[in-house]
């Protein structure tokens, strides 16, 4: 009988918050978890997003036989559709994570070409020796799932991004009752979310932003728009609740939040009274204290429509003097310094701005450190494993798992990458395949690298500097004077003088060049521009043979 072993890897979402992809693999199946984005740190110009490295994937392509959704998430959904470009595999979801899914794949014209099988909450499937369980979580989404994953080396349960919240908006708190039975049944390792873990206490509940909601829309005299995301759909229902409340109309705006506000109203899990929801232009003819805008933006992303509308370049419509703006969601690391100007632009336009440092209006979808501690207790893991988290929020899950006596040498801290094998019983981390990070820039997908990263970085720094020069076909002696152009280096009057001065040094070169001629003009003017201006911008040379 041939020795085989269960392997359990993640290919994203641990040690950074964003892109959650997780594998499991035995003998000759593997079935991967989630597929999700993330947003790109501040240095990374002009990336949309980054997506897991599916390389590994790609040498066993023959292996895997599915792919399982627990919510429709950005973070667990956005790169289903490079996924399924690749792998022609099942997927599996809530019928709310498939119509957030089918959104993205017909806006690709993928959806016909897809296998999307619902499921539900209290459900099982069976995909070669895997059997899953889909139990109920409550999070800032509604239909979101963990599951137990029951393989021939024991049970695991991987929690999907949860919190305990009593009050969630749908009524439909989390099954504790298949968390105990799980328990029951002998919890292996417990794979669980610990972007929180650094939060003490519980997290609080929903019904937090409904009555924060309630005080905003009592006291604002003009209109309100608030930014989400659009897959927050519990956040939808609640705007659309307050603006019923005080008899104001609400449209949406912005094409994924029109989307999927369709989408969840077709699928029963938003509901909009008759006559609530406006066009945009009837909206902006309506008076100012009956309308709610709600539209996405509230990460700063400078092309969203809260973006456009801070700096002033929104096509349809502008921001007025004694606009309440509210970003409800919580700003993603790494994305502070985008919210903030955002922030700041609005309030420099007259608007008054709220947000989750000065009110309610977003409360966490992910459980704290209490949540952790219950989720613990309730499964009575063997094992477990802290995920999606940065190394910071794992560790100190990690901490709380220890207290409430798991032994440390059973809390296994791993990032991307690392490979953990379990057989009779034992879990043990063994190896590590390279992850790369997968930049999207438009169409591109893994065209660019940390080289063009460093360049572009490079240019937005110091700018670029342009040196032409024509050169005889014959003798290759210099025609005429070089041309010297900068973009993004100086200011016009200076960046002229500098350049001007940089024209007998080039033709110097040119003249006493006995080599590379081209490496040569590079070094000659990133030298004296270093040395006038201690800054070094790139130097690109062109040469015409006249």
């Amino acid at each position: 009988m041939k020795e085989t072993n269960l392997k359990i890897i993640p290919l994203g979402g641990l040690g950074e918050v964003g892109r959650n992809m997780m594998l499991y693999e035995y003998d000759d199946t593997a079935i991967v978890v989630d597929c999700g984005t993330m947003f790109p740190e501040n240095d990374m110009l002009g990336i949309d997003c980054i997506i897991p490295d599916f390389q590994y994937l790609r040498s066993r392509k023959d292996k895997i036989r599915g792919v399982i959704i627990t919510h429709g998430h950005e973070d667990h959904i956005g790169a289903i559709s490079y996924f399924l470009s690749e792998f022609n595999v099942p997927v599996y979801g809530t019928p709310l994570t498939l119509g957030l899914i089918k959104v993205k794949l017909t806006r690709r014209g993928m959806i016909n070409n897809v296998s999307l099988n619902t499921i539900r909450a209290g459900e099982s499937i069976r995909i070669g020796p895997f059997k899953v369980d889909f139990f109920h979580v409550c999070h800032s989404i509604p239909d979101s799932v963990g599951l137990g994953i029951e393989t021939p080396e024991g049970l695991i349960v991987q929690s999907g991004d949860y919190k305990f919240d009593h009050t969630p908006v749908d009524n439909w708190p989390t099954d504790y009752a298949k968390l105990v039975e799980f328990s029951r049944r002998g919890v292996l390792a417990l794979i669980a979310d610990s972007t929180n873990a650094t939060r003490p206490g519980w997290t609080p509940s929903e019904q937090n932003v409904s009555e924060a909601f309630e005080k905003v829309f009592s006291q604002a005299k003009g209109r309100i728009i608030i930014a989400s995301f659009a897959s927050l759909i519990s956040r939808v229902q609640q705007a659309v609740n307050a603006a019923v409340a005080h008899r104001r109309k609400i449209c949406f705006v912005g094409t994924s939040m029109v989307e999927n506000v369709e989408m969840a109203e077709k699928l029963n899990y938003l509901t909009i009274p008759p006559g609530t929801m406006v066009s945009l232009n009837t909206a902006l003819e309506l008076p100012e204290e009956e309308v709610v805008i709600m539209c996405t933006g509230a990460q700063g992303e400078p092309a969203s429509i809260l973006g456009r509308l801070a700096r002033g370049t929104q096509r349809q419509f502008d921001i007025r003097r004694g606009d309440t703006v509210v970003l409800s969601s919580k700003t993603i690391p790494g994305n502070e310094e985008a919210v903030f100007s955002t922030i700041n632009d609005l309030f420099r336009q007259g608007a008054n701005v709220i947000y989750e440092e000065i009110a309610p209006v977003h409360v966490s979808g992910h459980g704290s450190q209490e949540d952790i501690k219950l989720l613990l207790h309730l499964t009575k893991p063997k094992y477990f494993i802290p995920a999606y988290g940065e190394v910071r929020h794992m560790m100190q899950a990690k901490l709380l798992a220890m207290q409430t006596g798991i032994p440390e040498k059973h809390v296994l801290v791993i990032e991307d990458g690392a490979v953990i094998n379990i057989k009779n019983g034992k879990a043990k981390i063994g190896g590590q395949i390279p992850i790369n990070t997968i930049f999207v820039d438009g169409s591109w997908v893994g065209d660019l690298g940390p080289d063009e990263m460093r360049d572009r970085a490079m240019l937005s720094q110091d700018g670029i500097v342009l040196v032409h020069v024509n050169l005889h076909k014959e003798n290759g002696e210099l025609m005429g004077k070089p041309e010297i152009i900068s973009r993004g280096f100086a200011a016009s009057q200076e960046a002229q003088e500098i350049l001007a001065r940089l024209e007998k040094p080039v033709i110097e070169t040119v003249k006493n060049s006995n080599g590379n001629l081209e490496k040569n003009i590079i070094r000659t003017v990133k030298n004296l521009i270093y040395k006038e201006t201690r800054r070094n911008p790139t130097v690109l040379v062109t040469m015409s043979n006249l």
